[in-house]
């Protein structure tokens, strides 16, 4: 299983399963820039037509000879992962999504992956959100498996549901009160453990300088990777991603720094407390590239 990092998933489109261009979109063949992909047989998938889109998919993999993404399922839930687990080809992917991760589901999603080779990335979207006892208890069920998941998802709709919410597309979710506070909580438990989370999705797929701002302020916020919805924010995600020239010279000196504690551009400079961070910025300059204004405005 070669070892995945979750600087490397991007924008992370979601597709039907169904979907009429399922093929050349999930392989990387339609954008070619295109990191990850997830494709999706929960919400996107109406239950007419359930059956069709599992025959499409087992028809995918069957003819995927080779993929410039990185794949990932998303089942219905703990039934369907079971059963597409069985599928001849299902080791051409990378791993899968679990939706609606829970305490009511967790073992059996786990107990179905332990022994697998696939990388998985729990979707946390219930009632567990707004109960950080209930929050504690998923990071230690997961702990043991902390290998295997790239990151841990958050269900950012699920929560305005729950909350009878919908944000403006002008505002971040860190602007509201108690998303941010729901949010905080979730990166305190989940980030604190050491592992990644990804931002959330930007549903006004049009209007791509709130998109921009809406990633900036997930990386702002410790966010990498964000759940895309329309391949037009493909472009836009990988160019903020980019790092600028200072920012990998800074970042090489920390790591390679034999000192404990150093000056560094007027600024001091800790290698232990910066070498992950710094760690990141040297594979988003491997994997996006540099940019080349100055400075990077989050």
């Amino acid at each position: 299983m070669k070892k995945i990092n979750y600087i490397e998933l991007g924008a992370t489109l979601f597709i039907p399963a169904n979907h009429k261009d399922l093929e050349v979109v999930a392989s990387g063949i339609k954008y070619p820039d295109l990191k990850s992909v997830v494709i999706d047989l929960e919400d996107a998938v109406s239950k007419d037509n359930f059956k069709y889109a599992l025959k499409k998919l087992k028809r995918f993999l069957k003819n995927l000879d080779s993929k410039k993404t990185l794949i990932f399922i998303r089942p219905k839930d703990t039934t369907t992962l079971k059963d597409i687990l069985e599928f001849k080809y299902i080791y051409k992917i990378d791993g899968f999504v679990l939706p609606k991760f829970s305490l009511q589901n967790a073992s059996t999603y786990l107990e179905l992956l332990k022994d697998k080779d696939f990388y998985f990335m729990p979707s946390i979207e219930g009632s567990e959100l707004f109960d950080t006892t209930k929050l504690i208890k998923l990071k230690d069920i997961l702990l043991p498996y902390k290998n295997k998941i790239i990151l841990v998802r958050f269900g950012l709709e699920d929560m305005l549901k729950q909350l009878s919410m919908k944000r403006d597309s002008k505002k971040s979710i860190f602007d509201i009160t108690v998303t941010a506070s729901v949010l905080g909580q979730f990166l305190a438990v989940f980030k604190g453990a050491g592992f990644g989370v990804s931002g959330g999705v930007y549903p006004y797929f049009q209007d791509i300088k709130g998109f921009i701002k809406d990633a900036k302020r997930d990386l702002q916020e410790g966010l990498f990777s964000k759940t895309i919805i329309h391949p037009n924010q493909i472009k836009p995600l990988n160019e903020l991603y980019k790092v600028t020239k200072q920012e990998f010279e800074d970042a090489l000196e920390i790591v390679n720094n034999s000192d404990m504690i150093f000056n560094q551009n007027g600024k001091m400079a800790e290698t232990t407390t910066m070498t992950p961070y710094s760690q990141e910025i040297i594979l988003r300059a491997f994997i996006y590239g540099y940019n080349s204004k100055k400075s990077q405005k989050i």
